[in-house]
């Protein structure tokens, strides 16, 4: 064989070569995208439970809180847009700009959310927002916000198993200073114009929870009367262990 035969062999040889190459990367990149999209909804659940579970109240200090509540945050609620995969990719990314502030948990529904300044698109992704920037527990209308991801163990998709309100369901919320007992009063669906729904009510001392239905065309609104204040040092057995605390962590 010719010097020229060998080298044209050669030159096919290593074009088929770096075609089959090609082909498999292109046949990866689609694999591992058709990977992404089959498995997209279970990664943004493990996501956002991750999330939920590794700033819940149990993980954070009276000092983190205090410092938390001096932070700037974001309060336009009318901003928020639906959970999809790359806003819970990102609020993974920016831990440091979910501020704890307190926990909320409904034992009756297996809720146990860490609660977070504000109402940024990152902080509903793990939790419960306040909805108004100088509201404090257990004084006038203390309103948190986040999503239903038609998952009755995420976020607030619990709420939609809230029994009727006159169960009285406890509701409890922590700054790790207090536990705050409410009742549950109201359990109903409204318009989302209806904003002045988190107004202070003269003479109330309440709790608004606001989440929204299947849909996202109304809002499910769970709200509950304030029962009790009791120091953490104080709190019945009932309340830790609705947080997952342990009581002597108090003294």
């Amino acid at each position: 064989m010719s010097n020229k035969k060998r080298s044209q062999k050669a030159r096919t040889k290593k074009k088929s070569t770096l075609k089959n190459k090609l082909i498999n990367v292109l046949l990866t990149l689609m694999l591992i995208l058709g990977l992404a999209l089959v498995f997209n909804g279970q990664i943004k659940n493990f996501l956002v439970r991750w999330m939920s579970n590794h700033n819940r109240i149990e993980n954070v200090t009276k000092e983190d809180i205090q410092s938390n509540l001096a932070k700037e945050a974001d309060f336009d609620f009318d901003a928020v847009i639906s959970l999809d995969f790359e806003t819970v990719a990102k609020a993974r990314l920016y831990q440091d700009q979910l501020y704890v502030v307190g926990g909320i948990a409904i034992p009756e529904v297996g809720l146990n959310l860490p609660i977070f300044k504000g109402v940024s698109n990152y902080s509903l992704s793990a939790g419960a927002g306040t909805m108004k920037e100088d509201q404090k527990m257990g004084e006038g209308n203390y309103a948190l916000a986040s999503h239903n991801m038609n998952d009755h163990r995420l976020l607030f998709g619990p709420l939609m198993d809230i029994p009727d309100p006159s169960i009285e369901t406890p509701m409890y919320i922590t700054d790790l200073e207090y536990i705050y007992e409410y009742k549950v009063t109201v359990k109903k669906y409204i318009d989302p114009r209806h904003g002045e729904i988190i107004d202070d009510v003269p003479d109330k001392k309440m709790i608004t929870l606001v989440t929204c239905d299947y849909s996202g065309n109304e809002r499910l609104i769970i709200q509950g009367e304030l029962v009790k204040k009791v120091s953490t040092k104080k709190a019945s057995d009932q309340m830790i262990k609705a947080f997952d605390l342990e009581k002597n962590s108090f003294y």
